[in-house]
């Protein structure tokens, strides 16, 4: 059947084209209320909708945008006009009210913004400073500026309250066919056998679906409350704001008009805001105005709106306006044949009976009842055989994971991504932040051609070792060629922000002697080329500060590629001396032992532009003069040796994709456990060294080879998007930028290799816990599918009543699934080979059980409707009754005991570990509550009634027997 879904419908877990989509909707165009089983799937029509609404919708701000501009461009000639600050605005000492701020950005009004004085005037009048940020001092003041100008958050969407779910769950076809059933039920009964009499039937079957309703209703709110829940952790974005003069991270939520943001490359703008300072900032729109081409923001052109993202470069902004499933449809529509069958049977048993009495032209009251119980139980064979609880099963599993997850710092941002992992057969990771600790420091430089121990030394020894001049040309390169920042923080502390890249090269420069905030000042930045993967370098174009208009570029990025850029060498005189071919290998050979010790290299060199430069042009790319090599050092970080190895004995291999060094790789995936003595390591576009598309590109290849390829980056414009392009089975991200998280489907929050294996083992959790409850489910549907249509073909009744198969119903969809689905994963799931793509999701194993399961039942069920009345010494006119109330309990019991069993489908112990899942016991304890109480006291709706010490005994006797048969059944090899 697997093979069949698979050849004709190839319906991926993500990705999957329309035309696929279409055809497998098609095929379930006939299921029990797909309303709600078609919840967390792609709605194609709707999604049709969507598509032209946003195309409509981007074309109107497209145009809103142009037209305003043309506006703007019109009347530039024209003095703007006279703007009056609100009473309430002018009372809280502002001069601006929000609106006025919010037209000035929304419409890129640049005759407005010089009107109000440009960005300088208009912070003055939002009493706030382009350099310091907001004053927060005064509570109240604060509370004020909330007042005035709103908070950062949107208009948050109103929850669908428990009632909505109510009568979602009531649209189910098959309970409003039961329903009617009812109805007509109550009426005939009523009239044939008067009141109360005459209402049991009618009102038993009312009381059973009420009670399917409302557990099914409560069942599905409750996971909307977890889906929301998991919706504001995603949400939950922090930046870097500059506040009382003091740099500190912060939530977009507290975000006020006044408050200066940083912004560097993969963020995404929080507010709409207007540029301060920065350099090449190129800001992507595409998500407001669908235009693909990138915009420059600058003093020129300072606006920025929320929501789009840094592409490229570095600012500062301020804020200016804050905004307030085919298994299951197959056997369904087998359930439907049986339905079907069996009803024409038991009507004709009973006009073969009426015609042998000659009273086929007369018909009683009871005698309609008996014809609308055959149709009720048609129905509720339909209500058990298509199995419900499946998709409520995969939902509660893949909810269940997501929370716990967030406990392991993993936010999932996709359902399908849980159960993805689970089926990984390659990790392919990136290593810095990942599998190191991100916390890097230099530990050896060759500085002037001299190798240090920057480790084993103090600051001041490691300058008496650089000619002065060489120190001062370091310290201007480090300073002023950085995305990093040396700060004071409130406690009067010196602080370092920045990467941890930028951080080690900070420290270095400060034990030189070096004072940032004095060096930044003494020299004016004329152009800035920030780091990216492409280049993999950065560089600066500064004014020196001896006068004269001289500029000089600094450069620095990764030791190859910035050498090769170099002509010149500063020698251990401080002299520079041209780079010949003995200095370029020894250079080498000094990267290589560094990169040999696992330590990343970054080469730093300068250039004096002698010939003028412009910034419209770029940095040249050649003609550098090399100062000196360092070697950072990034440990890998505790534990992953370990996870590595838990992989590998798990059938994952994991591979090391980085842009660093190829010996520096190596040794890292040495230390990590990832290179093995038979391993391979390949360089230039593929592996180490590699580009983002190289990554994809390499993605894209293993994807081919292997079932599931899981990618993890923390980079952010460059590698997480080209990794979620090449159609990966899952993306991940480490907590890096807004970008890396928004293109990843399961979010790393603690940068953790560990981690991922806890992901990998959730993954595995979900995939095992859905196939145990399918087996469960499917040993339930065969059994009373069998059951009812052969006891209707052989004795022209069936034994089990419309209400008795809606409580069965019950205990396999909602209460089984909330019992099996939520099973938490143990060691042992590390130690199987994963599924893959091409596995199987019904193995031989369970089809094993399922079948064995079922053939006991059926035969337990089939002996006591052959024999019950004669052994247990039933007669009188109750006897029937009570042999069908004893096969009744016989059969749930069989249930009980079965689920139990299913927790393993491979192991014997199936109660190890039981007691740690209290939702499990809670469930099997109520079924076996409620159960008695159905035996014991509702005997009138239910059909049943109360049985005997010696017969409840043997109930329970016969479903326990089940599992030492399971146990057996476990131990054939299949």
């Amino acid at each position: 059947m697997e093979s069949y879904l698979n050849q004709n419908f190839d319906v991926k877990a993500k990705h999957s084209s329309e035309e696929a989509l279409e055809k497998w909707r098609n095929l379930c165009g006939v299921v029990k209320n797909p309303k709600r089983r078609f919840r967390f799937t792609a709605n194609l029509s709707k999604r049709y909708e969507a598509a032209a609404m946003r195309r409509t919708n981007q074309e109107k701000l497209r145009i809103a945008v142009l037209v305003s501009k043309a506006a703007f461009q019109f009347i530039s000639g024209v003095a703007p006009s006279d703007y009056t600050v609100p009473e309430e605005v002018k009372a809280a000492g502002f001069n601006i009210c929000a609106d006025e701020l919010g037209s000035i950005v929304e419409s890129h009004d640049v005759k407005k913004l010089k009107f109000h004085g440009g960005v300088d005037g208009l912070a003055c009048k939002l009493k706030a400073s382009p350099t310091e940020g907001l004053s927060t001092t005064d509570p109240s003041h604060l509370s004020q500026r909330q007042d005035l100008f709103g908070i950062n958050k949107f208009a948050e969407s109103e929850l669908k309250s428990f009632w909505l779910f109510l009568w979602e769950a009531l649209q189910d076809m098959t309970l409003m066919i039961l329903g009617v059933c009812a109805f007509v039920s109550l009426v005939v009964g009523i009239a044939t056998e008067g009141w109360p009499k005459g209402s049991h039937d009618g009102l038993g079957i009312v009381a059973s679906i009420l009670l399917v309703v409302f557990v099914t209703a409560t069942s599905d709110y409750r996971q909307s409350l977890q889906f929301r829940d998991l919706d504001k952790e995603k949400k939950k974005i922090t930046v870097q704001v500059t506040r009382n003069g003091f740099r500190q991270k912060m939530s977009i939520y507290e975000l006020l008009p006044g408050d200066v943001v940083h912004l560097g490359i993969g963020d995404q703008v929080p507010a709409d805001g207007l540029f301060l300072s920065g350099f090449s900032v190129v800001i992507d729109e595409s998500s407001l105005t669908g235009e693909s081409e990138p915009v420059m923001v600058n003093a020129e052109n300072p606006f920025l709106l929320s929501g789009t993202k840094v592409q490229d470069g570095s600012c500062k902004m301020m804020v200016t306006t804050v905004k307030l499933n085919g298994v299951a449809t197959i056997i369904g529509k087998i359930g439907l044949f049986f339905a079907v069958v069996t009803f024409a049977v038991l009507v004709q048993g009973m006009f073969m009976r009426k015609l042998s009495m000659k009273t086929h032209w007369i018909w009683s009251g009871d005698e309609a009842l008996e014809l609308l119980e055959y149709f009720a139980i048609a129905v509720t064979i339909v209500v058990v055989a298509v199995p419900e609880g499946l998709p409520l099963a995969v939902t509660l599993s893949l909810a269940f994971a997501m929370k716990k997850m967030m406990n392991d710092k993993a936010l999932v941002r996709h359902l399908a991504a849980c159960e993805t992992m689970g089926s990984a057969t390659t990790i392919c990771s990136d290593k810095t932040g990942t599998l190191t600790t991100n916390h890097m420091t230099v530990v050896k430089s060759c500085i002037c051609m001299s190798v240090q121990d920057v480790a084993n030394s103090n600051g001041g020894s490691l300058r008496s070792e650089i000619p002065e001049s060489a120190v001062k040309l370091l310290v201007q390169s480090i300073f002023n060629n950085t995305g990093g920042e040396v700060v004071v923080n409130k406690l009067g502390k010196t602080e370092i922000l920045g990467s941890p890249t930028e951080t080690a090269i900070l420290e270095l420069g400060l034990s030189l002697g070096g004072r940032f905030q004095e060096e930044r000042k003494s020299c004016k930045v004329v152009k800035v080329e920030p780091f990216n993967s492409t280049k993999k370098r950065m560089g600066v174009v500064i004014e020196l500060p001896e006068g004269g208009g001289r500029l000089r570029a600094h450069t620095k990025g990764a030791s190859e590629i910035v050498l090769a850029a170099c002509d010149k060498v500063v020698n251990s005189s401080g002299e520079v001396v041209p780079l010949d071919e003995e200095s370029v290998n020894y250079l080498n050979v000094k990267i290589n032992e560094f990169a040999n010790e696992a330590l990343r290299t970054l080469c730093l060199a300068y250039m004096d532009l002698e010939n003028g430069f412009s910034p419209d042009e770029a940095i040249p790319a050649s003609g550098f003069t090399c100062v000196g090599i360092v070697g950072i050092k990034d440990p890998v970080r505790p534990g992953v040796k370990e996870s590595v190895e838990l992989c590998r004995r798990a059938g994952i291999t994991v591979r090391m994709v980085t842009g660093d060094n190829i010996n520096t790789a190596k040794a890292i995936a040495r230390e990590s456990g990832i290179l093995t003595d038979d391993g391979i390591a390949i360089e230039g576009p593929v592996m180490a060294r590699s580009s983002p598309m190289d990554k994809h590109t390499l993605v894209k290849q293993l994807r081919t080879t292997f079932d599931e390829v899981v990618a993890v980056t923390g980079d952010g414009t460059n590698d997480a998007p080209a990794l979620h392009e090449a159609d990966i089975g899952l993306a991940m991200g480490i907590a890096g930028t807004e970008v890396a998280k928004e293109s990843a489907d399961v979010i790393i929050l603690d940068d953790n290799f560990s981690t991922i294996v806890t992901v990998a083992k959730w993954g595995r959790s979900v995939y095992i816990n859905i196939q145990k409850f399918v087996q469960f489910q499917l040993t339930v549907n065969v059994v009373a599918l069998i059951v009812n249509f052969s006891s209707a073909c052989l004795t022209g009744d069936a034994p089990l009543t419309a209400v008795q198969l809606l409580w069965v119903n019950m205990i396999m969809d909602t209460l089984g699934a909330l019992a099996l689905a939520t099973e938490p994963p143990n060691n042992e799931l590390m130690k199987r080979l994963p599924v893959g793509r091409r596995g199987n999701f019904i193995t031989n194993a369970m089809w094993r059980n399922i079948l064995g399961q079922s053939v006991y039942q059926f035969i337990v069920i089939w002996f006591l409707q052959a024999k019950g009345k004669s052994v247990f010494g039933l007669d009188g006119p109750d006897s029937t009754l009570m042999l069908n109330t004893l096969i009744f309990n016989c059969f749930v019991f069989c249930q009980v005991f079965n689920e139990i069993s299913s927790r393993e489908m491979e192991e014997i112990d199936v109660f190890k570990g039981i007691l740690d899942n209290y939702v499990f016991v809670v469930v099997i304890s109520a079924t076996v509550f409620f159960q008695i109480i159905i035996i014991e006291f509702l005997g009138t709706f239910a059909s049943t009634t109360p049985l005997t010490l010696v017969q409840w005994i043997f109930s329970i006797f016969i479903g326990f027997l089940g599992m030492p048969i399971a146990a057996g059944l476990k131990t054939i090899p299949v």
